[in-house]
């Protein structure tokens, strides 16, 4: 039995901040923001949306793209390192609002890896046949945890959600193979102090440049596949030149990557999801297309997958 996704959506908020809207609000600059990391512009959820909503709206389109009802959800997974509230659960907000009544439901704690941490646990439910559907959310409010003082990290972050429904696919297809990882001694580079984020951007940069690259190759190695065989893709979408440096371990064209970084920002758990919506709707991916999804993010944590597309 493979697991694979069999439905997706995702959520954005309408407001919209650029680079020169920050310009106003603190000494920074565009040429700054877009060398540094390719970001021009990204989403700000208004004060009454909150992360359980964006969340419900992502899983709603995926439930319907799936062409399964609520109903059918055997479980939902959040990732999200911004909930409503410590508790209860994200999960368990959008269970109710869904009228997923049979659906187990938890937050995944593993900051911006947290979607790749919900797809590898949603595999093991299905592919053991202990449940049919699980729906994994990558979902984040980090505007509220921004300090909209500190220009090296306001310029970052943006809201936004974005949701999968995974089932049983048929063989051949679906997650092929995975890596997670973690490495807690490096949490004191990547956390929330108090109120906001805070980051030692130089540290952050040389372990994502590194594992990105690694697991990448990795999980072709697990299937195995090679980096010719590699059709797209999809990194978290941090940092443009971290983006590039994975891009390149895998011998990659320009438009075999998927870009969103520069329209939402770094969206954290919501990344990859949101950025799978915009090349499926772009055309980018295609039936039985080999696509490898990588993230990281703080603990620090780190995940990738390889996935056959299609049902």
């Amino acid at each position: 039995m493979n697991a694979g996704i069999v439905g997706i959506g995702r959520y954005l908020p309408e407001k919209i901040v650029t680079n020169f809207d920050l310009e106003k609000m603190m000494d920074t600059s565009d040429e700054w923001i877009r060398t540094r990391t390719g970001i021009e512009e990204r989403r700000i959820s208004t004060d009454d949306v909150d992360t359980s909503d964006m969340a419900y709206a992502a899983a709603q389109k995926a439930i319907e793209n799936a062409g399964i009802s609520a109903a059918e959800i055997d479980m939902i997974l959040v990732a999200t390192v911004t909930p409503d509230q410590p508790f209860p659960s994200v999960a368990c907000m959008i269970q109710d609002k869904l009228g997923a009544k049979k659906a187990a439901a938890m937050d995944i704690s593993a900051a911006c890896a947290g979607f790749m941490y919900g797809m590898v646990t949603a595999k093991q439910f299905i592919e053991s046949g202990t449940y049919k559907y699980v729906l994994v959310v990558g979902v984040e409010k980090l505007t509220k945890i921004v300090d909209w003082n500190d220009r090296n990290t306001a310029v970052l972050f943006g809201d936004g959600a974005g949701a999968v429904v995974l089932g049983q696919v048929s063989a051949g297809r679906g997650i092929l193979s995975f890596e997670l990882g973690a490495d807690g001694s490096g949490g004191k580079h990547l956390y929330q102090e108090e109120q906001f984020i805070t980051m030692n951007g130089r540290e952050v940069f040389k372990f994502a440049v590194r594992q990105m690259g690694e697991s990448s190759v990795n999980v072709l190695e697990k299937a195995g596949l090679t980096k010719q065989d590699v059709d797209f893709l999809i990194p978290h979408q941090a940092n443009i030149r971290i983006m590039e440096a994975s891009r390149q371990r895998l011998e990659l064209p320009e438009e075999k990557m998927s870009k969103t970084v520069n329209k939402y920002g770094n969206t954290s758990a919501a990344s990859i999801p949101i950025s799978m919506v915009e090349e499926l709707e772009a055309g980018k991916i295609k039936e039985d297309d080999l696509i490898v999804l990588v993230g990281f993010g703080g603990g620090l944590t780190w995940g990738a997958i390889a996935l056959r597309w299609g049902r």
